[in-house]
């Protein structure tokens, strides 16, 4: 067949849109306009827009465009025409959200599509119902797409698709669940160009993904059709690279940043506390608003913010509701639904509602404490006015005095469009063992075909085929150090070299385990007359006693007793509960924002006009000023500090938690090489303190040598325990390639259960398998993932090419204070409380002369 082009404007399916559209009062923008002339090309690419100005429909309505131009006469009464669109997303809430957009579209344009959702919520009889009928829009979560592709003839599902969407690819990318969709999109995008040499199809799938904010555009667009690029070979007109496009929004969101300030500025400021005691400046800001999301960072402070401002305004009781990932499914629905509806004045909400959720009586955002990216405080922000044209506003709330400058900083990051990219993974070599067994336990896989697909991945792009052997080699026999088990030898070999799992109790098993999110065995919580309230983590609950109270859900709770992984508990009246932290809540500041947030701190003390932050901050800058000094952007800032406690080194790089966590381990080791000395170490995402009971020996003469990135791999080796790292690591590998079962859904097995097996894998690999692909993984995840070795090399260079300033104030500094007190945790042998003695010393540093 010869391919055709279509001029767009003078389509029927265009026409039809557009018409409808003008029923709205509304008419296509100019990037949207541009999708849809792509998608009837059946070309690939990225969308790429603000939130809140309609990628969703750029998509979406391309396909229906594409669709009524196949059946421009039979349009409205074509029914049962098979999967057209599969739409992949990150996030339930957002499956349900979209699905209802569409149904609303496709009912007013008079087409009989359906639209289905696929996800873990799916119930038994809607997923036959799916099968018997297919839905021409399938709304599906990575792990649940992988899960299809594990069923038998599943090629058949795709035979008529003419499109695959993956929904905020900023997200997915540049993790493991960006892996499974790479894969998934290389079998489907495989078998179509299989069926196509064997009949006369002319149409053929393409890719598109939906992006909002993300700094690596073109690699985030590399990354996701590598299948299609690879594929050179193909003489066919839609696939080759020149095919593969960004379509970009010229369109700017329009944002208003709110500061709320403090009535009075701490010279002194810790982390945390602040927050809270300003509560009650926010319920005015609730009361004039129709809808206020109120984004906090970790799900416990969540659940102290929710029962502070009900104490904080009664009245609110009622209208303002709960919602995070560890809470009952059919509260969050209820929670989501009541937003739709304009029942709820507000929600404290953590990450659980920070993707595309369409709640449009949403008109403020307010974040609580620091976002700790640019990208994360945008697409909160769009939350607000999420619809094109709208002002969007958001508040930001200080946590403690200084994060003000993080508000400054990103008011000028969102001006200058400092965007944060995502690196992509490459050899995750768990994710390819996964799915090389969900190949098989569908139709089985022929190894050479499949590694062709494998290879045109870009994470599996290098992989070689001694490597991708050797995963072969160990879900057959077990490999070299397991092959006296039998339950590792999972997949069999036909006759024919068809590689397929046989065991159905095996293919059962890893159904269950399909999926990359590996989390601590959760715990469910539940009321003793049968109330299932939701999830907590079982570090948290095997630190309680029985009769302890606890929060979770909004509600107070007591523990009763513990049955079959089941924390049963009653209602509690207790003014005092324990607050639950998960673990995993602190977020890391990112590059992108520590430099700007460098940037900003130079203009602390400018003559001339400064932003209202800074302005308001003045009286700490002065004082940081005169005790020792505010760091210029080109500057590096280290401060000796002798107290009753010892002797504190304190550095600010502006990096953040995680490679402050990695940097000080490593300057620690280094100094241990000069003299024989030990450190107690804190950190937050300004910088870092290294505290001895003897002074520390650092000067002009060799501070320069402790920033070098010479030997920095086995520096940092040596300065952590990098064994102990990977073997916690190994876990998370262990469960994602199935090593490792987590047990049925009803009997999950303890966490500590599971690290013992990982443990025990670990040691056997170590010992008797060194050269194992999952055993290298895990070491290489410790310095890519936790210790962050590219940012660090990156910021050490940064420092090495800066001026490092020596500062020896007389007692603690405005920037040193809050890594002090948070480093107070460390040793709390006093009786008194945290709190208590912050304020003590506070009252001595303000009462000292200065």
């Amino acid at each position: 067949m010869i391919y055709k082009p279509q001029l767009l404007q003078e389509t029927i399916g265009y026409k039809v849109v557009c018409k409808w559209l003008a029923t709205k009062k509304l008419s296509p923008f100019t990037f949207q306009q541009e999708a849809w002339q792509h998608i009837i090309q059946q070309h690939s690419g990225i969308v790429n827009a603000p939130t809140g100005c309609g990628k969703t429909y750029s998509v979406f309505l391309g396909s229906i465009i594409q669709y009524i131009n196949q059946y421009p006469k039979e349009y409205k009464t074509q029914k049962n025409n098979g999967l057209k669109l599969l739409w992949i997303t990150p996030l339930r809430a957002l499956a349900k959200d979209i699905a209802r957009a569409m149904e609303e579209a496709i009912a007013e344009l008079g087409l009989q599509w359906q639209v289905g959702i696929r996800n873990g919520d799916t119930s038994t009889n809607e997923r036959q119902k799916q099968k018997k009928y297919t839905p021409e829009i399938l709304l599906i979560t990575p792990e649940s797409l992988h899960l299809l592709l594990a069923q038998k003839e599943h090629e058949s599902l795709f035979e008529k698709l003419e499109l695959i969407a993956i929904d905020e690819w900023h997200e997915l990318i540049g993790s493991k669940r960006g892996v499974l969709i790479e894969l998934a999109i290389s079998r489907i995008i495989h078998a179509a160009q299989k069926s196509s040499y064997h009949s006369d199809k002319e149409t053929l799938p393409s890719v598109w993904g939906i992006s909002a904010t993300i700094g690596n555009l073109e690699e985030a667009k590399e990354v996701l059709l590598s299948p299609i690029i690879q594929l050179k070979s193909i003489k066919h007109p839609l696939w080759a690279e020149e095919n593969t496009i960004i379509v970009k929004a010229d369109l700017k969101k329009n944002i208003q940043i709110h500061s709320i300030i403090p009535d009075e500025i701490e010279k002194y400021p810790w982390a945390g506390h602040l927050g809270i005691k300003l509560a009650h400046l926010i319920v005015p800001i609730i009361e004039k608003n129709t809808t206020t999301l109120i984004f906090i960072n970790t799900r416990g402070m969540s659940e102290q913010w929710y029962q502070t401002l009900l104490n904080v305004a009664p009245h609110l009781a009622g209208t303002l509701a709960l919602h995070h990932g560890s809470m009952e499914q059919e509260l969050r629905l209820w929670v989501e639904e009541a937003l739709h509806t304009t029942k709820l004045k507000a929600v404290v909400c953590t990450a659980s509602l920070d993707l595309g959720v369409d709640f449009r009586p949403v008109d403020t955002v307010i974040q609580v404490g620091s976002p700790k990216g640019v990208s994360r405080f945008l697409q909160r922000a769009g939350r607000s006015g999420h619809q094109p044209g709208e002002l969007s506003t958001i508040y930001f709330l200080p946590t403690h005095s200084l994060e003000l400058v993080e508000a400054a900083a990103l008011r000028a990051a969102v001006e200058q469009n400092e965007m944060e990219s995502k690196q992509p993974l490459q050899l995750c070599f768990d994710v390819l063992t996964q799915y090389l067994c969900t190949l098989a336990v569908g139709d089985g896989f022929f190894p050479e075909a499949i590694f062709t697909e494998i290879q045109s991945t870009f994470c599996f792009n290098e992989i070689t085929y001694e490597e991708y052997l050797s995963i072969i080699q160990s879900i057959t026999t077990g490999g070299v150090s397991l092959k006296e088990y039998d339950e590792f030898k999972k997949v069999e070999v036909a006759e024919n070299g068809l590689h397929y799992i046989k065991n159905r109790r095996t293919a059962m098993r890893h159904r269950l385990g399909i999926g990359t999110i590996v989390s601590d065995a959760m715990m469910k919580v539940k009321q003793l007359n049968g109330g299932f309230i939701g999830v907590i983590e079982e570090w948290f609950i095997s630190r309680l006693e029985i009769g302890d109270v606890f929060t979770l859900a909004g509600r107070n709770v007591e523990l009763v007793m513990i049955k079959d992984m089941t924390a049963m508990v009653r209602k509690s009246t207790a003014k005092k509960s324990i607050v639950p932290s998960w673990m995993g809540g602190r977020m890391s500041l990112t590059a992108n924002l520590g430099a700007v947030l460098r940037q900003t701190f130079g203009e602390a003390m400018n003559k001339g006009p400064k932003p209202i932050e800074l302005t308001a901050l003045q009286p700490l800058f002065e004082l940081q000023a005169q005790l020792s000094k505010i760091p210029k952007p080109n500057q590096v800032l280290i401060e000796q500090i002798a107290s009753k406690e010892g002797y504190h080194l304190l550095v600010y790089p502006f990096e953040g938690r995680q490679v402050h966590e990695a940097m000080s381990a490593l300057l620690a080791y280094r100094i241990s090489q000069i003299i024989q000395i030990t450190f107690s170490i804190s950190m937050n995402d300004y910088g870092f303190e290294l505290l001895s009971d003897q002074p520390i020996p650092i000067d002009d003469s060799n501070v320069y040598e402790l920033f070098t990135t010479e030997g920095l791999i086995l520096d940092i080796q040596k300065s952590v325990n990098n064994v102990e790292m990977a073997a916690r690591k190994f876990r998370d590998i262990a469960v994602i390639s199935g090593l490792i079962f987590q047990g049925m859904p009803s009997e999950q097995k303890k966490a500590r259960h599971l690290q013992a097996s990982a443990s025990l894998l670990f040691k056997v690999f170590n010992e008797y398998d060194p050269n194992n692909l999952l055993l290298r993984q895990a070491y290489n995840e410790v310095m890519s993932d936790q210790m962050e070795e590219q940012r660090l090399r990156d910021a050490l260079t940064r420092i090495l090419q800066s001026d490092i300033v020596l500062q020896f104030p007389t007692k603690f500094t405005p920037l040193s204070f809050p890594i002090i007190a948070d480093g107070l945790n460390r040793n709390n042998l006093s009786s008194e409380t945290l709190e208590a003695r912050i304020k003590k010393m506070q009252q001595q540093l303000v009462d000292s002369k200065e």
